[in-house]
């Protein structure tokens, strides 16, 4: 009996220690697949060279054997990134891009995001998304509006930012000048990693202070230059054969300034959002753009956790989660299909596991989920944390949802706006009204825009907060759905979303402001105030009702 027994605890213990190891080895797996990863965003001032700098970047990874531009003359291939027909067109980017793709053993997602103002809620959530951004500055302009505005984002959430100072190649401020630009204006802590050597007409490559190097490079706007002069240190004989004497004793003089007066470069203050590395280069010409990339993959951090409002999701765990941070309708027209971006928080991803919808407390799974080179997409297995997937999506999903494997959650800071213009859309071609109907509820789906249906007439309200996300909504229906249409600007000042512990109080307001109350898309009432005086009277009026600028409120529900 007790020879029994003792097999038995034996066997037990046999088991458990498998099962240990077993456990261990996946959680070794785990740790290794996201140590590989790199997330981040592109973010800047429009015109500044977010997207061709992204091209460079894809070409340097081999994802691309040759790169495209926004727009130029001599290159007919268009970016990568801006695969949309109106991105093509306009030169400009107008949504979110994910592309993925690897380099040096690591996996590199690189989000890139459109400049333009009106485009910015997009960038907003992108950054939620992110481990950390690069921010392209033109040396010309230096620090502009919309750069400032997204660094203040970006400092939220301590997010670490690199600096790369673009088209060295034209003439543009003194590299010192724009320092102390970003400096100031920024208010952040910068350190030189790479020096550019003459600007304009006289730039002739970079040195590299990270890696000790002078790289030269001969313009190549399209392919990786293959012959690159490498010279160890700046003392180095060979310098003067390549650059000149007074560009050799000029480099020297610089970069001794440099070391004196900025701080060396300290990971830990990166990593923390107070200290950015600063890179110049010419994105269009490949000048500097390896020394960025090389850099980037050997400070930047690997995935983090996010803030849930329950508790700390941290990557290492084993159970799956992860937010939908952007919706895409028609990536690829021929198809109709709908895309929700989905970021991995924790644990592994597997294709055709069943996954809790939270919102939904619904369970689902998803036989197609894809990894993304742009507009171009490959199904996948399997995705860590880090990575930024995309499920087919016939409108379960809405900017924000969590999925997870059983536990609810809800992640934080993913910002909703306020609409700042109005305008009521008229249907052109009353035989395409159908196509209108889906074209509007798939494209404000995306978060760009807000829909508001008032009455009588079941009259439909835009509500974007920019100009030019009309153009884009009226180019979009056109081309993708074949639906006409033209807007009529409405004079509202503010979209508010109502709620109160007492319904009747709710009622009586909507019958009171019947010609100021349209509903959105999930039939919530929403008082759009003609003016500041009447909003301030309203909520003077109706002390238990509460007015939110913004519809996050249905988050907290």
């Amino acid at each position: 009996m007790i020879k029994k027994t003792q097999i038995i605890i034996s066997n037990l213990f046999c088991a458990e220690l498998i099962c240990y190891n077993i456990i261990f080895a996946a959680r070794m797996e785990l740790s290794n697949e996201i140590e590989k990863r790199r997330t981040f965003g592109i973010i800047s001032h429009p015109d500044a060279g977010k997207t061709t700098l992204t091209e460079k970047l894809l070409l340097f990874g081999g994802a691309i054997q040759s790169a495209g531009a926004v727009k130029s003359n001599k290159i007919k291939k268009t970016a990568t990134s801006d695969f949309m027909e109106i991105e093509k067109q306009r030169g400009i980017s107008v949504a979110t891009s994910v592309m993925a793709f690897n380099y040096k053993e690591k996996q590199i997602n690189i989000l890139d995001t459109p400049g333009h103002k009106d485009f910015a809620e997009d960038t907003y959530r992108t950054l939620t998304a992110v481990d950390s951004v690069i921010m392209v500055i033109d040396c010309a302009n230096g620090v502009e509006a919309q750069t400032e505005r997204l660094m203040e984002v970006c400092r939220m959430r301590d997010t670490p930012v690199i600096v790369f100072i673009n088209k060295m190649d034209r003439e543009g401020q003194d590299a010192f000048d724009l320092l102390d630009e970003i400096e100031e204006k920024l208010q952040i802590k910068v350190r030189p990693m790479s020096w550019p050597i003459g600007i304009g007409a006289t730039f002739q490559g970079v040195y590299n202070m990270f890696k000790k190097q002078l790289n030269l490079f001969s313009g190549n706007k399209t392919n990786i230059e293959k012959e690159v002069y490498e010279i160890e240190g700046l003392e180095d004989s060979k310098l003067e054969s390549f650059i000149g004497e007074e560009e050799t004793e000029l480099l020297k003089e610089e970069v001794e300034l440099i070391d004196g007066v900025y701080d060396q470069f300290d990971q830990e203050k990166y990593l923390n959002g107070k200290l950015a590395p600063v890179f110049f280069g010419s994105a269009l010409n490949n000048f500097g753009v390896q020394e960025l990339l090389d850099a980037f993959i050997e400070i930047s951090p690997s995935p983090k956790g996010r803030e849930s409002e329950k508790r700390a999701i941290e990557p290492l765990e084993n159970k799956f989660s992860g937010f939908v941070f952007k919706i895409h309708a028609n990536i690829d027209p021929k198809h109709r299909d709908r895309i929700a971006f989905l970021r991995i928080v924790s644990g592994e991803f597997e294709r055709n596991k069943f996954y809790l919808h939270t919102r939904l407390n619904k369970k689902l799974k998803f036989p197609n989920p894809t990894s993304f080179m742009a507009s171009s997409k490959s199904v996948i297995d399997n995705a860590y944390p880090g990575d930024v997937i995309g499920l087919y999506d016939s409108g379960t999903f809405k900017i924000g949802d969590t999925l997870s494997e059983g536990e609810i959650l809800h992640f934080k800071g993913i910002p909703s706006f306020s609409p700042e213009i109005f305008k009521e859309i008229q249907n052109d071609d009353p035989m395409k009204s159908k196509q209108l109907e889906k074209g509007l509820n798939q494209l404000t789906d995306e978060g760009v825009a807000q829909l508001f249906v008032m009455q009588p007439g079941n009259r439909k309200i835009i509500g974007t907060v920019g100009e030019l996300q009309f153009e884009v909504i009226q180019y979009r229906l056109k081309q993708e759905y074949g639906a006409s249409c033209s807007f009529v600007s409405k004079n509202f000042h503010k979209a508010c979303w109502m709620t109160s512990d007492d319904d009747d109080i709710i009622q009586d307001f909507i019958k009171r402001k019947a010609v100021n109350i349209g509903f959105d898309k999930d039939e919530n009432p929403v008082f759009l105030s003609p003016s500041p005086f009447l909003l301030t009277q309203a909520e003077a009026d109706y002390p238990s009702i509460t007015f939110h600028k913004t519809s996050e409120f249905k988050l907290d529900e």
